[in-house]
């Protein structure tokens, strides 16, 4: 047995141990998920259930306990145009919106001259039920360091606190010019320790406000409650302290503003796709095929995960009312999350577990734009919560870029994506009428739906490629100095 499966079993069985002392139910998720794949695979339902139902990791900080420890170090001279992206999860072990646009963008740097490295939470993949302990490997051509110890600290604090030390490590032996932190608050606050030790400038990308995030997760939740304030201080006082703030969005923008950070120090680098993604589609067909779709049905779908706020239900209800209006509709539902079994059942209810409605699953993203062959129109049904008005997400804009016209939520967030008539339409958040209307008019109207599908294409193409928004973070690096021998 090698010396990294001995690590990562018994940084596993520390988990383990601490997960028993918080919460059964986490301990019991990390035991499915570390199973062999063929078990593990007959046990999913088992793991979606468990996964739903258990507390978020933590316990969480309190607002007293902000900052890290700075650990000890030695100085050194900064490797000129290297930056160490600090993040909390990353490919090929974790595929989300997140970690494609960490890979995403870290691969549009390399192309752009600069040297990336990323560095992944301490614990990670092991924590999510990997067993791989190896401390490095390239990604997309971009080195991924993983600070995994034997045993892993419990709480967030001690956690946080050996991810430092671990970090500060690495630091010494990479020599980056610039950290760049992306959210949670624990990969700003670990930088910002560094920054004591090292003098390093911390760039913080806020990719979500997750307090938000928090509150949708659950019924009951309320701002009131000590979890989401301790959250948004410490999301807020990593905001204040880094020395530029990146993020997605205006909506974005506004809040951080809104926060106490001076606007000049907030810097826009949206989400963003690579050429791959502006090219033609391939031919829908084959999947269509394999789905049992017809080659001239209509199909409206959405790729994503599947959590409370997207809305998928109110898709659903629409496709409902459209099939009892004689409208002949196919949903493709592409992706995964803790809703999915509700979101099954209420396709059953709605007599759409025919085939009406599909549900595919959690697919490669080399896959995505297979999959966006099929579709007429790509629906984003979010909610009215407060996290989608404010957060701006990634699968629309590579719908967009594949050049399938968008109907979405008229929240703030995707006004900056959709504009109604031009590239989309925005329909009124939980309105099952009005997407049933929307949706029939588009089904009789496939003019409107290229003229659409153009006008987002060319949309993203001039304002999201990867190799704008590396150019975009280049720029700011060396208004930090980051990219000059010192």
């Amino acid at each position: 047995m090698s010396r990294y499966v001995l690590r990562a079993l018994s940084l596993a069985a520390s988990v383990a141990v601490g997960e028993l002392r918080q919460d059964p139910l986490r301990a019991a998720l990390l035991a499915v998920r570390l199973l062999p794949g063929r078990a593990r695979r007959r046990l999913r339902p088992v793991e979606t259930r468990l996964a739903g139902r258990a507390r978020s990791a933590g316990p969480v900080a309190v607002p007293s306990a902000v900052r890290v420890p700075a650990p000890v170090g030695r100085p050194f001279r900064p490797v000129p145009g290297r930056v160490l992206h600090l993040v909390t999860n990353g490919l090929p072990f974790r595929h989300a919106g997140y970690t494609v646009r960490t890979q995403k963008l870290v691969e549009a740097q390399l192309a752009a001259g600069l040297d990336p490295h990323v560095v992944t939470r301490i614990g990670f993949p092991v924590t999510q039920g990997v067993l791989d302990a190896r401390p490095s490997q390239r990604v997309g051509g971009v080195p991924q360091h993983r600070l995994l110890p034997l045993r892993l600290p419990y709480g967030q604090a001690a956690a946080l606190a050996r991810n430092a030390d671990l970090a500060a490590r690495l630091t010494e032996r990479l020599r980056p010019a610039a950290l760049h932190a992306a959210t949670d608050h624990g990969n700003g606050r670990v930088a910002l320790a560094l920054r004591e030790t090292y003098g390093l400038p911390v760039v913080y990308e806020v990719r979500g406000f997750l307090e938000e995030t928090w509150l949708t997760q659950a019924p009951g939740r309320s701002r009131d409650d000590e979890t989401y304030r301790a959250r948004r201080a410490l999301e807020t006082s990593c905001m204040r302290e880094a020395d530029l703030v990146l993020t997605l969005g205006e909506a974005m923008k506004a809040e951080i503003v809104g926060r106490g950070v001076p606007e000049e120090r907030v810097l826009i680098v949206p989400n963003a796709v690579d050429d791959a993604f502006l090219a033609p589609l391939p031919d829908g067909a084959p999947v269509r095929a394999r789905l049992g779709i017809g080659p001239e049905e209509f199909v409206v779908g959405t790729v994503g995960s599947l959590t409370p706020h997207e809305g998928i239900g109110t898709l659903l209800h629409a496709g409902e009312q459209l099939r009892r209006r004689g409208v002949p509709v196919r949903l493709l539902i592409v992706g995964d999350g803790p809703e999915r079994p509700a979101l099954e059942q209420l396709a059953a209810r709605l007599g759409l577990d025919d085939g009406a409605a599909l549900f595919t699953g959690r697919v490669p993203h080399a896959q995505v734009r297979d999959f966006h062959a099929v579709l007429d129109v790509f629906a984003v049904p979010r909610t009215d919560e407060r996290v989608c008005h404010l957060v701006t997400p990634l699968k629309p804009v590579e719908a967009m870029a594949s050049g399938v016209p968008v109907v979405a939520s008229d929240v703030t967030a995707l006004r900056e994506l959709v504009e109604p008539e031009v590239n989309g339409r925005l329909i009124p958040t939980t309105s099952q009428n009005s997407w049933a209307d929307e949706l029939e008019m588009l089904i009789y109207s496939q003019k409107r739906r290229t003229e659409w599908g153009a006008a987002a294409r060319a949309m993203v193409a001039r304002d999201r490629t990867w190799q704008r928004v590396a150019a975009t973070t280049r720029d700011a690096y060396r208004a930090l100095g980051c990219l000059e021998a010192g």
